[in-house]
C-alpha cells in the first residue's frame, strides 16, 4: 500500500463531507509525485479532445477547480469539475452525504453546494496547462430560468475550460431532471448551441433512471442542436434490494457498485441510438481495469469514476490502466478505438 492509498485509508474513518473537504485540501497543498507516461495502447480521444488514456475523473469531488494541480498528478487522462452555478450556494442542509462501506456505494444530496462562477474562473484560469479540463455546468436552485444559468455558464467561462458538461440530471436540485423532456430540451440545447463558445465541445450527462425509449428521444435531440458528446449516466434514484448499508434510505443520488448494472444498461442504450454518430463517456460503478473495458466494449470512448476512489485509494487510477493495457492485449486488440469497434461483451 503507498502512502496516498494509506491516506485514502484514513479519510474512510472520518465524516464522509469533513473527508471530502479533508482530500481537497491535500490535493492543492501536499506534493504529490507526477505519474509517468501512458502506454500508447491507451490513447484515444473525445470530441476531437486527445487523451492518454480515457480514465477520467468524474464532477463532484473538485467542485470549484481548486485541487486541479493535484489531481492532475494522479494519472487521469481528464478532469471534470464542478458542478458550479452562476452564484454561490450553500446547497442542501447537512448531513447529505453518506457512504455506504458494505456496499461500496455512496449517497448524496448536496444540492450543488458550490463558490459560483467567478471562483471557478478564478482557479481555472491557474490550472495545469496540459491537462484536459472539463467544466460541469449546474443551475442555481432558485433560478426562474434554468436555461439561462447554463448560457451564464457558457459566456463566463469561455476559453478557460476544454469542454463543458451541461448537467441535467442531477437528482438533488427540484426540477432539474425535468429538462430532460423533449420540450425543455430542445429549449435548452437550442439556446445552449447559440451560446456555445467557438469551437469548445459541449457534453450533456443524463440519468441512469431512464427508459430505452427516453434515451433514444435524448440522443436525437443532442444530435440535432450539434451537442458534441453524451455522458451516461449520473446518480440514480433507484434503491436495490441488494443493499445493506442502515443509509439505504437516505434520500438523494446513488452512486458506487450498486450503481453499474443500471449504469451500463443506459450506455447499451444510448450506443443503440448513436450508432457511432455521437461519442459516449460511459460513468456509474466502474472500479477496476474490467470494468472499464466492459464499458468501452459496450461503446464508450472513455469512462469516468469517483466512488470507487474512496474506497480504494487514488492508486485505483494506475491499477485500473494497467489492468485495462491487459485487456486489450488477452483479445489481441490494439487500441481504444479498436475495442469500441468490437462490440459489447458477452454476459456470462
Amino acid at each position: 500500500m503507498n502512502l496516498s492509498d494509506l491516506g485514502a485509508g484514513l479519510l474512510r474513518r472520518m465524516d464522509p463531507e469533513a473527508a471530502h473537504t479533508f482530500a481537497i485540501q491535500a490535493l492543492k497543498s501536499v506534493p504529490l509525485p507526477r505519474t509517468g507516461a501512458d502506454e500508447p495502447i491507451l490513447a484515444t480521444s473525445v470530441a476531437g479532445l486527445p487523451l492518454s488514456n480515457p480514465i477520467g475523473l468524474a464532477a463532484g469531488l473538485d467542485k470549484n477547480a481548486e485541487a486541479l494541480a493535484g489531481l492532475s498528478r494522479l494519472g487521469f487522462g481528464f478532469l471534470e469539475c464542478g458542478s458550479v452555478t452562476p452564484l454561490a450556494q450553500p446547497g442542501n442542509a447537512k448531513p447529505r452525504l453518506f457512504r455506504l462501506s458494505e456496499d461500496r456505494a455512496i449517497i448524496n444530496r448536496m444540492g450543488f453546494n458550490n463558490a459560483g462562477l467567478d471562483a471557478f474562473a478564478g482557479h481555472l484560469a491557474v490550472r495545469p496547462a496540459k491537462t484536459v479540463v472539463g467544466a460541469n455546468l449546474g443551475a442555481n436552485k432558485d433560478t426562474e430560468d434554468r436555461a439561462a444559468d447554463y448560457v451564464t455558464g457558457l459566456q463566463r467561462l469561455a476559453g478557460l475550460s476544454d469542454y463543458f458538461t451541461v448537467n441535467i440530471s442531477s437528482p438533488n436540485t427540484p426540477g432539474l431532471r425535468a429538462l430532460q423532456g423533449r420540450e425543455a430540451l430542445d429549449d435548452l440545447l437550442g439556446r445552449v448551441a447559440e451560446a456555445r463558445p467557438g469551437k469548445t465541445p459541449v457534453f450533456l450527462k443524463i440519468a441512469p433512471d431512464l427508459t430505452g425509449a427516453e434515451i433514444v428521444m435524448i440522443v436525437e435531440a443532442a444530435l440535432s442542436h450539434r451537442i458534441d458528446a453524451l455522458i451516461v449516466s449520473n446518480t440514480t434514484l433507484d434503491r436495490p434490494d441488494s443493499l445493506r448499508s442502515t443509509f439505504a434510505s437516505e434520500a438523494g443520488g446513488l452512486s458506487g457498485a450498486p450503481l453499474r448494472a443500471r449504469a451500463e444498461t443506459a450506455l447499451r442504450h444510448a450506443a443503440e441510438a448513436a450508432q457511432g454518430r455521437l461519442p459516449l463517456i460511459g460513468v456509474g460503478g466502474i472500479a477496476s481495469g474490467a470494468d472499464a473495458y466492459a464499458r468501452i466494449r459496450a461503446g464508450a470512448c472513455a469512462v469516468q469514476l469517483y466512488s470507487a476512489l474512496i474506497f480504494d485509494g487514488p492508486g485505483l487510477v494506475g491499477r485500473i490502466k494497467r489492468d485495462l493495457a491487459a485487456c486489450l492485449r488477452a483479445d489481441g486488440l490494439n487500441s481504444i478505438a479498436e475495442a469500441m469497434a468490437a462490440g459489447p461483451l458477452q454476459r456470462r
